[in-house]
């Protein structure tokens, strides 16, 4: 009976050791992954940012006046790719002339050389130069516009890095993915392979497959979601941190990409530990009792 007892006990030990073993290494993988999706979420938000605080400004004729400037302001701000526009009328113009130059230009020629201008900012989807040139085409041709400016070179280089960045997440994302499978894989198969002959005695009584892995799919399961919960609250506590260092992180990493977040490791934790326990246990299923004493 002691003999027994004692057995029991240590395959409890081994198993419950497994489990945890199980659970640490998916938190891990987790937590990798979830740092790759807050990532990618606040690169998304930067972008957006950088791109809706590119300047498109249209030069007025110096005939046009504050009034007509002004109804002219009203007609653009229904157009579906401004995001918001500014009025800067000859007098503005000129103040920020004489900061800039250190100097009066009137002085020298007589008059004020500045003219009123509208200065807009886009809808981040807008912010490419694909738009932009049919953009700068519709605004060039309303009346008393007489130049249409804004900084191609910086839009593109903008775009070519966020491109690059995307890029270089979604690979590493893939690549954690793959790894994650195979980490998680193997140490669900060594659990599952210490059991190999209980559910090898299962299949003789007449058990179904579906009955013999529901409970190792349940179990591994329930660790993935412990698994989530404990990498959520790593990635909690390093944004937590993030945020005292640098409070503005607030503005592009809000609640709603927590919540993704928070999401995509709970899925990714259910999904991949039931996939990798339903491999495993049909692996064993399939053996006869001759190969399972020779693995």
């Amino acid at each position: 009976m002691a003999k027994k007892r004692t057995k029991r006990n240590r395959g409890r030990s081994r198993h419950g050791l497994q489990a945890v073993t199980l659970c640490i290494s998916t938190a891990m993988v987790l937590i990798l992954l979830g740092l790759v999706v807050l990532t990618g979420l606040v690169g998304r938000n930067l972008s957006s940012r950088v791109k809706e605080n590119l300047v498109v400004t249209m030069m007025l004729d110096q005939d046009m006046t504050d009034t007509e400037a002004q109804q002219l302001q009203k007609k653009l701000q229904g157009r579906p790719y401004v995001k918001d526009m500014e009025y800067v009328s000859k007098e503005q113009a000129l103040k920020d002339g004489m900061r800039e130059l250190g100097s009066d230009p009137t002085e020298f020629v007589g008059g004020n050389p500045f003219s009123s201008s509208l200065e807009l900012t886009l809808l981040a989807d807008y912010a490419n130069n694909d738009s932009l040139s049919w953009i700068a085409k519709e605004l060039k041709a309303v009346p008393k516009v007489s130049e249409i400016s804004y900084q191609k070179d910086l839009i593109e280089s903008v775009n070519t890095n966020l491109a690059k960045i995307s890029l270089v997440l979604l690979v590493l994302a893939v690549l954690l993915t793959i790894v994650s499978f195979s980490l998680i894989n193997n140490t669900i198969r060594l659990g599952i392979y210490a059991r190999r002959f209980s559910i090898h005695t299962m299949k003789l009584v007449g058990a179904s497959w579906g009955f013999i892995r529901g409970p190792f799919v349940r179990q591994a399961m329930s660790l993935g979601v412990l698994a989530a919960v404990i990498a959520c609250a790593v990635l909690g506590g390093f944004v937590y941190a993030l945020y005292r260092y640098e409070p503005e992180i607030i503005e592009v990493l809000t609640w709603r990409e927590l919540a993704i977040a928070a999401g995509a490791v709970l899925l990714f934790g259910l999904l991949i530990t039931a996939i990798c326990a339903g491999i495993s246990v049909n692996k064993f299923l399939r053996m006869k009792a001759g190969e399972l004493y020779k693995i």
